[in-house]
């Protein structure tokens, strides 16, 4: 609506305020924030790629009158009576509980069985044709080409699983974790992605690509979780009564349902149900509190329960084992009663996890370049990145084949093994022959290739060699061979449009890192036994890789010992991981938070940017000061023009004399105006703007009812005569929005906004009138820092220069954000 239509659909504008129409040609402060947020010095931000349009959650209920007047209804039906309303929502969140823990154990056991089973089909037929050209039946290249066929046809059904839907790709645990942080990533929670997200990493992880299941487990139980708790999907439109309850479909619910199923992905991945526990915690949840924590346990209890059911069916629910689970198999002590290392080796395991956090900095720094060279010339087309994942597709099966053909050294199998235990004997039978002779030799870099990726991990870690027992195993030189051109390959293939983790790559490439180092210490000494066995050493490199790509301390930790089963690495674990965070954070961050940032995704952190430390940044200063507002009873035609014209979530509600009366959402606007809950003032005989309300015609319940999917704009239809209507917001205004004043520090703006999880902060004067609002991306590291240069030009002072409107009886608005926060 143009500012210079009638005044009679004006609002009011609080005074200091100019007005800012969508045709104003004066630069907002944003407009020019938004510049040098392009072309702030930031490694991570990609040139030429636009912030996403995302919206915040939001934490806090609306507290309007129709708000109070539903729990007061509430309240009254719960006096005197034993079973609550309150005990019933108990009851029943914990049954939800149970239902995300189940479902994800199964969908995790249908994961991996599945790409076991295609896996198992892929090599059975490639160990055949290689056989058979050794024998001289079959022409040479017969299972270089089977081999690319099967990987070529695995890889396809992943990336069209992308191609359906763009956001399944990649590992999920950035957009989880961002989803935690209360950003509102569109379709990141929906069962299509379920679908396209499991059905593609398992092709995926089939397709011998360097990728795992673990990260899209995460994001597989986060949407289960989200699914279950809302009991409402727009796939099948299904809404059972059962999930039909208000207190559930919120943002603040759907958020702890969703770390819950997180922490049951990664104990479906791991069986580490306590290592779920603490990657929601430490990785994930930006809000944490007691009651989240025994959820959160107890879902993962659950997930560990199915997994343990299901796998030990053959059984009848007898005696479990636990090699049916995810397990790094069993490290058994080289001597009774010690451990396998020396307390002076505990420098070695530092030195370690030195290296580790090295080698993860330099992935992290490789892949963020590919990546945003890959976000500038592929991302934008489906067809491009579809091409991308056939092209390193061929690459991985090209060099895959190539590196035990340029080994082409045939080691004999070790014959004396009648004091090796179970494992180790069947670990000699999973050795891959390649191209030499089956059942007498094997491939050393083909029995790490041609195989799964959790069956060449036990390899690495199970394999004697110590003191005078030394052990047929990996040489250094093979060791060497593998781990360059599968960490590069990792680094490549991390980013392409399928869905992929990287956990067990990270594990493999580790491990093979510290088991060439535990060979070249055991040179060293000529295995006299003056070091621990290389698989100790293979255990430290894999923690000290994945440490230094993820940067995870305590829930990584805590996920080693329980897929290890042996608490004598419990300080060994723990020192090598903190000194591979200590040492990558030394050149930039985990690769999770690159590729959120990457993504320009306004990510909050926990602590306020380091900029208002340095600077005496105050809220004036970080504010937008453009802001439009609308009064407690406002006519229909303004608040639709302020719907059509602007894409903001809040409008601030203001009375005759300035005074902030409170806040109106635009998910409620639009209700109000779809429903047409408004009328003229002729309708009551009483003046609109007067003290007398208006009688509520909507209920909260009504309101809140069709969360998450509000009406749009687009869905009110208003005839000419209901633009001279009105609307009493007075009902559904929310009269006690969190507020802060002008003076306040940015470290108390920030730790305000992101404790309470809030989608905006209104910002008052001493005289509670509004200055101006706060979102999510004023509170930016690059926003602060174009605020701070704003602010410091010359004749600028606090609540001054640009900011200085004159009064005005303009148009109601919003602010002029580009995002709608």
């Amino acid at each position: 609506m143009d500012d210079s239509q009638n005044s009679t659909e004006h609002g009011l504008l609080p005074p200091g305020f100019r007005s800012s129409s969508p045709s104003s040609k004066r630069k907002s402060p944003l407009r020019s924030r938004r510049s040098i947020f392009h072309s702030t010095a930031s490694p991570h931000h990609a040139p030429n790629v636009a912030p996403p349009s995302v919206e915040s959650h939001n934490y806090e209920p609306d507290e309007s009158e129709v708000w109070r007047a539903a729990n007061h209804r509430m309240n009254n039906l719960n006096r005197g009576q034993w079973w609550t309303t309150g005990k019933r929502r108990s009851i029943r969140r914990w049954m939800l509980t149970i239902i995300v823990g189940v479902l994800q154990g199964l969908i995790a056991y249908f994961c991996n069985m599945l790409s076991r089973k295609l896996s198992t089909t892929k090599w059975t037929y490639v160990y055949a044709a290689l056989q058979d050209e050794v024998k001289g039946e079959a022409w040479s290249g017969k299972a270089y080409f089977l081999f690319l066929l099967y990987q070529t046809f695995y890889v396809s059904i992943a990336s069209f699983m992308v191609y359906l839907e763009p956001v399944s790709a990649g590992s999920g645990i950035p957009e989880v974790k961002c989803f935690l942080n209360g950003i509102a990533l569109p379709r990141i929670v929906r069962i299509k992605t379920l679908f396209c997200k499991v059905l593609g990493v398992t092709f995926s992880v089939a397709a011998g690509l360097p990728v795992g299941k673990e990260g899209p487990m995460v994001h597989s139980g986060a949407v289960v979780a989200s699914a279950i708790s809302q009991g409402k999907t727009q796939v099948c439109g299904v809404d059972t009564s059962f999930t039909k309850i208000d207190a559930f479909r919120n943002d603040k619910e759907k958020r702890d349902f969703v770390a819950c199923g997180a922490a049951a992905g990664v104990c479906s991945a791991f069986s580490a149900p306590i290592g779920g526990v603490l990657f929601a915690l430490e990785e994930g949840a930006s809000y944490w509190s007691t009651k989240l924590t025994w959820r959160v346990f107890f879902c993962s209890m659950m997930t560990l329960l199915t997994l343990y059911s299901v796998k030990n069916l053959d059984t009848w629910w007898g005696q479990a084992s636990t090699e049916k689970l995810f397990s790094f198999g069993e490290f058994a002590s080289l001597s009774d009663g010690e451990v396998n290392f020396s307390i002076w080796e505990l420098f070695l395991f530092s030195v370690i996890g030195c290296l580790g956090g090295l080698i993860g900095a330099c992935f992290n720094a490789t892949n963020e370049h590919i990546t945003i060279w890959r976000m500038k010339h592929v991302n934008h087309s489906k067809l491009r990145r579809v091409s991308e994942v056939m092209a390193v597709s061929f690459l991985v099966t090209t060099v895959s084949f190539l590196m035990p053909t340029i080994w082409g050294r045939c080691t004999e199998l070790p014959v004396d093994v009648e004091d090796w235990s179970d494992q180790e004997k069947e670990l000699v039978d999973a050795l891959v022959p390649f191209k030499c002779q089956a059942g007498k030799e094997y491939n050393e870099v083909a029995s790490l290739i041609f195989t799964d990726a959790d069956d060449a991990i036990k390899q690495l870690f199970h394999f004697r060699e110590a003191g005078e027992d030394d052990a047929s195993t990996f040489s250094s030189a093979a060791l060497f061979l593998f781990f360059m051109p599968y960490i590069s390959l990792a680094t490549l293939v991390y980013g392409i449009a399928v869905p992929s983790g990287l956990f067990v790559p990270s594990l493999l490439s580790g491990a093979a890192f510290g088991r060439l180092c535990g060979h070249l210490l055991h040179k060293l000494d000529h295995t006299q036994g003056t070091f621990a066995d290389s698989g100790s050493y293979a255990l430290m490199g894999a923690a000290a890789v994945l440490g230094g790509m993820a940067r995870m301390t305590i829930s990584l930790t805590v996920i080693l010992l329980e897929a290890t089963g042996d608490m004598q690495y419990v300080l060994p674990l723990m020192l090598t991981l903190m000194c591979a965070r200590f040492t990558g954070n030394v050149f930039n961050e985990g690769l999770y938070d690159i590729h959120i940032h990457l993504k320009r995704i306004p990510f909050l952190e926990q602590d306020a940017p380091e900029i208002c430390e340095h600077h005496e940044i105050v809220a004036n200063q970080v504010m937008s000061s453009d802001v439009k507002c609308i009064r407690p009873v406002e006519r229909v035609g303004v608040i639709h023009d302020l719907l059509s014209s602007y894409g903001h979530s809040n409008f601030p509600i203001i009375d005759e004399h300035g005074t902030l009366y409170g806040t109106a959402s635009r998910n409620m606007l639009c209700t109000l105006l779809k429903h047409r809950a408004f009328s003229k003032s002729s309708d009551n005989n009483m003046n609109p703007l007067g003290p007398r309300r208006v009688s509520p015609l909507l209920t909260f319940s009504e309101i809140e009812s069709v969360y998450p999917r509000y009406p749009t704009i687009a869905d009110c239809r208003l005839a000419p005569e209901d633009r001279s209507c009105f609307v009493d917001l007075r009902p559904y205004a929310n009269t006690a929005a969190y507020t802060i004043n002008e003076t306040a520090s940015c470290q108390r703006t920030y730790r305000l906004f992101r404790t309470m999880g809030l989608r905006f902060l209104s910002v008052c004067n001493h005289e509670n009138k509004i200055v101006g609002v706060i979102t999510r991306k004023d509170l930016l590291p690059e926003a602060l820092l174009e605020s701070l240069i704003r602010v410091r030009r010359p004749g600028r002072e606090l609540g001054g220069g640009d900011d200085e409107l004159g009064d005005s009886g303009e148009s109601s608005g919003a602010i002029a954000l580009g995002t709608r926060l």
